[in-house]
């Protein structure tokens, strides 16, 4: 088995955990994040995977960065990573549906399975799956919960507040 490490990164939603293999990226998760992850490794302050995520996401919250370069390694079924590689097609700032999703992967009648893997997407923000929305642009669930989800929408509208200011009135990730 592959062996993993973690580090944990700052950010206006509160801390997020990046687990890397030795070549890729394989999660980056929220706090409560839903559903949990996995024993995700040995904490570690320098890995080249790692500073990397660590500097692209930085950037994306400054307002610096649109896209991600760093290498990806998500775990999932084929049909999960089908998903998530459709969410990599979604542009910064844009929004689908989940029927759309479902539409581009080539299984139109699969609406509530790419509901499902999306909800298990392992590499939050990086697969921008917080682009999803229901019919009519409704707000649905987010690993890292709506309001997450509202802000990073937000955010890449334009219409976020500037780093290091709490989302919403009260933050749901607090560091401590």
């Amino acid at each position: 088995m592959t062996r993993l490490v973690q580090r944990s990164l700052p950010s206006p939603l509160g801390p997020l955990r990046l687990v890397a293999s030795d070549v890729a990226l394989v999660g980056v998760y929220f706090p409560d994040h839903r559903p949990a992850p996995a024993h995700a490794g040995d904490e570690t302050a320098r890995h080249p995977v790692l500073d990397v995520a660590a500097r692209e996401l930085d950037e994306y919250f400054a307002g610096r960065r649109r896209g991600f370069t760093v290498a990806l390694e998500p775990r999932g079924t084929d049909f999960q990573r089908a998903v998530w590689r459709a969410l990599a097609d979604i542009g910064f700032g844009e929004q689908r549906t989940y029927a759309a999703l479902a539409r581009a992967i080539g299984s139109p009648r699969a609406v509530r399975a790419v509901g499902a893997a999306n909800g298990r997407n392992p590499l939050s923000i990086v697969l921008p799956c917080h682009r999803v929305v229901g019919t009519g642009g409704a707000l649905t669930g987010y690993a890292g919960g709506l309001a997450a989800k509202q802000w990073l929408l937000a955010h890449e509208a334009g219409l976020a507040v500037t780093r290091g200011v709490p989302y919403g009135d009260q933050p749901r990730h607090a560091s401590t």
